[in-house]
This record gives structure tokens, C-alpha cells and sequence, in this order.
């Protein structure tokens, strides 16, 4: 089977991990892919690396008149069953033909970018209830969830190295330094919990805001901001749990990644968590925007050792059964195999 993959989106985000994470599972299994990427050395050099070299354009503004026939000239060399474009830049640039062209839409976006698009695949069922909403054919929106590694087992990273002293109870949070994330919500919540520590690992427009934010509520010697790191299991093996405080969240790919590890999760009610959590079973949910109801969910699981068990096996399993490389990639070849121009 063929397939075309194109994603013009940014150097780090949700997407655009998993789309190299596809890519390379897809070409694992014996498809060939064709990555098409917007210029990105980095992510180019990490997917020839998984064994997908991508072909590198430029998806500039509207003064980019170089790339829409390029990428058509590389389509119609490949000749690809289906075309995926990932997200609205690509989506825009992406041209019709002998191939069925699908968009993948990781969020609430505007729809018209996707108008030359024959299917939509959204990766939560609120996307692809929200799409189904705005008058697309039921028949054409597809479902498709993500996948993560499997960080069972992987060894922890060095508290030491991050400034958490060995014993104190670890909260750990991933995700861009944006105002979405609320990781304002949990330094407040940390604020309330004496003791504990929260290991805050990503980077973006916030950092010194929630820098300034730790200082004030007399948190800055318990909250680490080391950056963007690419060792996410290492990170949840050294924590207690994995919270996810979002204020916007269309899927809350981190809470699968916590389930992945065995680790319990906590993360406000936004949509896509909403979804994917079932409270009190495989996680706690609580109201976005509450900090106080944060630290006190944050506080049973860090004192309730059992409870945090059962959390976590019930996530690992879930884990297992719907989101591992392996239930997940049977469902996208499945999709890729079968969709039909309409």
C-alpha cells in the first residue's frame, strides 16, 4: 500500500510527534510512506532515522507559489492510495487527483481549509461528533486515535539532576509553556500541598510568566521547568503521577502517555481528557480552573498509595487495549485499505 503523509506544521507539537510516530509504524509494517514535511531539519534527520526520508517544502504564505505544484508533481510520481494531510496548512496545499484525500484534524479547526478534503478523520469522538455537527456526511469522518510508546520498565531520569530531592512526592506535567496548558492551575495547586514537588517539563510564551507565578506563591524551590525534553518515559518513571491541568485539551495525548507508564493521572475536565477518562476508575478529573480541587485530587492519590495503584493499572490497561502501537495502527491500515472516493 501507498500513502502520502503531508504535515506542515510546527517543529514540536502533539501532531507532529505523532505523525512521525505513524509514518515510521506504517513503513514498519510494510506500507510505503511518503513523508512531505514543511523545512525542518531536525524532524527530517529523526525520520530518515525510523526509516522514512520525508520530501522537505517550503508551505510558506500566500506568496508561495513554489510549493502547491511541487507537491503535486511529487504526488502523481508516488501515485499514493490516500493522501493525509495533517492539520490546515497542509490541508490547503494538498491537490485532489487519482488518490483519496484525507484530512486529520487533532482539533476544533476551521473546516474550510479542509474543503477540498473527501474524508476527515478526527482523533477524539468529540472531533468527529463536532465535524459531523457542521454538516459533513457521516459516512466521511472517521474516528482514528493516537498511539504512544510503551514506557513500561524505562528507567527513571535523575531527580537530582532536576533539583527534586529523592522521597518528596513528584507531580509531573508535560506540554508548551502556553496559557491552554494551565500550569498556572498547578503551581497554585502546589502552593496548597506542602512538600510536594512538580517537575513542569516543556517550553513556549509562558515560561516567565509561570516563573514569576512560582516566586510569588513561595513555590519556586518545588516547581523545575527544565525545558523541552524528549525523554518523556524517563520522566514518568521518576514520578508519582502525571497531571494534566489544561484549561483547552481536544485530546490529551499526555494522559495516555502516563497511562502507558503506569502512572496514575490527574487532569482537569477539558474535552478530550473528559473523554478518554473514566473518574474514580482509570483517573480523576476536576473542574478546569479550579486549583483547589486540583491540590486536593493531587493530595489523595500522593496519599493514597493503593488508590493510586488501582488508578494506574486500570490506565495501563486502557493503554493496552486501545492506544498501544498495535490496536491503533491496525485501525489506520484498515482505514487507509478501504476509503473509497465518494
Amino acid at each position: 500500500m501507498k500513502v502520502a503523509q503531508v504535515m506542515a506544521g510546527a517543529p514540536a507539537g502533539g501532531a507532529e510527534l505523532f505523525f512521525e510516530r505513524l509514518s515510521a509504524a506504517l513503513a514498519r509494517a510494510g506500507d510505503t510512506v511518503l513523508p512531505v514535511i514543511r523545512r525542518d531539519a531536525a524532524r527530517a534527520r529523526r525520520m530518515a532515522a525510523d526509516g522514512v526520508v520525508p520530501i522537505q517544502l517550503g508551505f510558506g504564505g500566500p506568496l508561495d507559489l513554489l510549493t502547491r505544484p511541487r507537491l503535486l508533481r511529487t504526488l502523481t510520481h508516488l501515485a499514493p492510495r490516500v493522501v493525509v494531510a495533517w492539520m490546515g496548512r497542509a490541508a490547503g496545499f494538498s491537490p485532489r487527483g487519482d488518490w483519496v484525500l484525507a484530512g486529520r484534524l487533532g482539533g476544533f479547526y476551521d473546516l474550510r481549509r479542509f474543503r477540498r478534503c473527501e474524508h476527515l478523520i478526527g482523533n477524539t469522538q468529540g472531533i468527529v461528533a463536532w465535524i459531523r455537527g457542521q454538516g459533513w456526511p457521516a459516512a466521511r469522518v472517521h474516528y482514528l486515535p493516537n498511539f504512544v510508546p510503551d514506557m513500561q520498565g524505562v528507567p527513571p531520569a535523575s531527580r537530582a539532576a532536576l533539583g527534586v530531592p529523592e522521597g518528596a512526592p513528584l507531580v509531573l506535567a508535560l506540554g508548551r509553556l502556553h496559557r491552554n496548558k494551565a500550569f498556572d492551575v498547578l503551581i497554585r495547586a502546589v502552593a496548597r500541598l506542602p512538600d510536594i514537588h512538580a517537575v513542569i517539563a516543556g517550553d513556549g510564551p509562558e515560561r516567565a510568566a509561570l516563573t514569576d507565578l512560582a516566586g510569588a506563591e513561595g513555590v519556586a524551590g518545588r516547581v523545575h521547568m527544565p525545558g523541552w525534553r524528549e525523554d518523556t518515559g524517563a520522566l514518568l518513571a521518576m514520578a508519582d503521577l502525571l497531571a494534566c491541568p489544561s484549561r483547552h485539551e481536544p485530546l490529551g495525548n499526555v494522559v495516555i502517555e502516563g497511562w502507558s507508564a503506569r502512572r496514575p493521572v490527574v487532569a482537569a475536565a477539558a474535552q478530550g481528557p473528559a473523554e478518554l477518562i473514566a473518574p474514580g476508575r482509570d483517573g480523576l478529573l476536576v473542574p478546569k480552573d479550579d486549583a483547589n480541587a486540583l491540590a486536593d485530587a493531587l493530595g489523595v492519590v500522593l496519599r493514597d498509595a493503593q488508590a493510586a495503584r488501582a488508578l494506574a493499572a486500570a490506565g495501563r490497561a486502557r493503554f493496552e487495549s486501545e492506544f498501544a502501537e498495535a490496536p491503533v495502527l491496525a485501525r489506520w491500515r484498515d482505514f487507509l485499505a478501504t476509503v473509497e472516493k465518494p
